[in-house]
């Protein structure tokens, strides 16, 4: 990541960098996939760009090009066959950082609910539960 599409306060940036610690599920040239930290559901990847955007609207075309394959190999690598992909452009969109990123989130039991105003039903699971997610799903890849 060159310093000119770089952020230094972004977390998103921060984790491409390897200064925050990941559990990466994949990585392309233009994108990296790692396990969310606070899932909905077991397999809750963020799947973002390796280039700082704030919306799609931003991101130069061979980020583009590279990321929704990235999203089909992780959403394929959960096995479950009914899932959500997001991806929110702006405040008024529910974005809730300044970064761009695509959240793949299965959920096959109750579906996911959104609701204006109410926070994502996440969880906060161990480290090992999360290291457990991430063989299984790099098992797939």
């Amino acid at each position: 990541m060159s310093s000119a599409n770089f952020d230094d306060k972004c977390p998103f940036c921060l984790i491409v960098k390897g200064t925050i610690p990941s559990f990466q599920v994949y990585e392309t040239e233009h994108s990296l996939a790692f396990l969310d930290i606070s899932p909905v559901s077991e397999g809750h990847t963020q799947v973002i760009p390796k280039y700082h955007a704030k919306t799609l609207g931003d991101l130069p075309d061979e980020y583009l090009r590279d990321i929704l394959p990235a999203v089909k190999k992780v959403a394929l690598a959960t096995g479950v066959e009914q899932y959500n992909v997001i991806q929110n452009n702006g405040k008024m969109a529910f974005q809730a950082s300044l970064s761009c990123t695509a959240k793949h989130q299965p959920n096959e039991q109750e579906g996911l609910i959104l609701t204006v105003g109410q926070n994502w039903p996440q969880t906060k699971p161990e480290k090992e539960v999360l290291a457990a997610t991430l063989a299984k799903m790099k098992a797939k890849i």
